[in-house]
């Protein structure tokens, strides 16, 4: 069975489409918890942002995707905590 490059295309892009979801929902889901990590260290006195937690989550994302996976991390730093 051959399939068309259309069709094939058309596949492809519909498991983006779902892959895509799937990452929105993924990043909602670590925006409540960052917010409940925040949230716990302000009322226990300490800060809202913790820097060098933030720069391992840049390390890992720049390890496992490479340098764009520092702009990708610090995306999700600032959705997840606002701008500092």
């Amino acid at each position: 069975m051959t399939t068309t490059p259309e069709a094939t295309i058309a596949d492809a892009r519909e498991r983006i489409d779902a892959l895509d979801d799937r990452i929105i929902g993924r990043i909602q889901e670590r925006m409540a918890v960052s917010a409940v990590v925040q949230q716990t260290r302000i009322a226990s006195g300490g800060r809202r942002v913790h820097l060098a937690r933030e720069m391992e989550i840049l390390g890992r994302y720049r390890d496992a995707v490479g340098k764009p996976g520092t702009t990708l991390a610090m995306t999700l730093l600032e959705l997840c905590r606002g701008r500092i």
